[in-house]
């Protein structure tokens, strides 16, 4: 009798196991790229590998992530554990104290990152951040438009060359337009591409002293192609177009020229969800006075903000998610040309990456050659080739940025543009005690 009372008191347990009662739950932040889409779709490997850990993913649009992250680490607000950030905020921020410094374990094989990835992350040879994926800018243009009207360009374009295909390819009653280029205004949106044109028509954001040096015939020749562009071949309201947008546009077969991020190459070249694949060239990033800046490089990375109290499971993650085993394990389930790139020598070793990513040896060389150390012809006082490497930064960049869309979508003047957008800088500027 008292062994059936037993039994059916614990008929009525509900038995936890050890790690469900103190499984640590990892929030991450990231942005809503394609490459960050399939890592949500992968990570399930990572919890049945770690069953004492749970994640969390809080997926955002790239301007909005920004402004979270940002908000969090400044307040310490501790709502994130892991952080996708990029090679902008990520010296700042450590150098503020807001990330942790990592060391990755043994077999994490640091050696193996690209050199340009790798310092874009470090300060004084520390790393801070692990590199999901990695960027440069290129050209991709449709071969099969060139080749009807006659066109032809080099593996390495002038800005004129490709002012000119635009001009030619341009056939909005086809539904084709010349050119996509970022329109959204943001410091990482349309301001990205127009920082490198700025650079190859021989301009800068700073003097020596720190002065703006925003209504230079530099930045007035940059930004009259990047609107003329834009305004008389691009799509109808191209200002509300950053990567995402003319991704789709461009994979849709509606533009016949995109500058743009190299990491695009992966997905317009896919046969099932591109009508353009095996149809595109792909070309360096478009030069003009002089090749330096014409390219950026940038990386989204993962980070531990200081605030977190889950370092070392958070550690584990990024590990994971960084690894060259999670590029082999998205080259088995999804295929060679859906592993992120950019970050790793083994990655670009493989001839199977190359195979089935025609713009990889593009990537590889833009990577390589851009240097944010020296990025403008005239000296300046600060590194980054798409960004000065300020915190002022970011508010000038975005400021400006919301300007100069103002050229898609009202009968403004650059002019009035860049006198607009030198009087915020200078104020930003001079607020922020870089000059009386």
């Amino acid at each position: 009798m008292a062994n059936g009372r037993l039994a059916t008191l614990l008929a009525g347990v509900i038995w936890i196991t050890p790690w469900a009662t103190h499984a640590t739950e990892l929030v991450i932040a990231t942005v809503n790229n394609g490459h960050m889409i399939t890592l949500q779709k992968m990570s399930g490997e990572f919890e049945r590998a770690h069953p004492d850990v749970k994640l969390k993913w809080i997926t955002l649009e790239e301007g909005v992530l920004r402004q979270q992250v940002t908000r969090d680490v400044t307040t310490k607000a501790g709502q994130f554990d892991v952080m996708t950030i990029g090679a902008y905020e990520a010296p700042i921020w450590a150098k503020k104290g807001w990330i942790r410094p990592l060391t990755p374990s043994p077999g994490y094989e640091v050696a193996d990152l690209l050199a340009p990835i790798r310092q874009s992350l470090s300060v004084s040879g520390q790393l801070y951040a692990l590199p999901f994926y990695g960027e440069s800018s290129m050209t991709m243009v449709r071969t099969d438009l060139l080749k009807a009207a006659g066109l032809k360009l080099g593996a390495a374009p002038t800005w004129a060359q490709i002012h000119h295909a635009a001009e030619k390819l341009h056939a909005p009653d086809k539904g084709v337009y010349g050119i996509c280029l970022r329109g959204k205004p943001g410091w990482g949106e349309n301001m990205s591409l127009i920082t490198t044109m700025v650079n190859t028509f021989g301009g800068q954001w700073f003097n020596m002293s720190w002065q703006p040096q925003l209504q230079t015939p530099a930045w007035r020749n940059a930004v009259t192609l990047y609107a003329d562009l834009l305004n008389q071949f691009g799509p109808p309201g191209a200002a509300a177009n950053g990567y995402n947008e003319n991704l789709a546009l461009f994979m849709d077969g509606r533009c016949a020229i995109w500058v743009d991020a190299t990491v695009a190459g992966g997905f317009v070249n896919r046969a099932e969800s591109s009508k353009v694949a095996g149809k595109v060239a792909f070309l360096q990033a478009p030069v003009a006075a002089t090749p330096k800046g014409a390219h950026w490089v940038w990386t989204w990375a993962l980070a531990i903000p200081t605030s977190s109290s889950k370092a070392q499971a958070a550690q584990r993650f990024m590990e994971w998610a960084t690894s060259r085993d999670y590029i082999r394990l998205v080259a088995e389930r999804e295929g060679w040309d859906a592993v992120p790139s950019g970050t790793r020598q083994s990655t670009y070793a493989s001839p199977q990456f190359r195979r089935a990513n025609p713009h990889a040896l593009v990537e590889q060389r833009a990577i390589s050659t851009a240097n944010p150390q020296d990025a403008t012809l005239p000296r300046s006082p600060y590194t980054g080739i798409q960004w000065a490497s300020i915190p002022e930064f970011q508010a000038i960049g975005t400021a400006v940025g919301q300007e100069i869309s103002e050229l898609l979508q009202d009968p403004v003047s650059v002019d009035e543009v860049l006198s607009k957008s030198q009087q915020i800088a200078d104020r930003k500027m001079r607020a922020a005690g870089y000059y009386r």
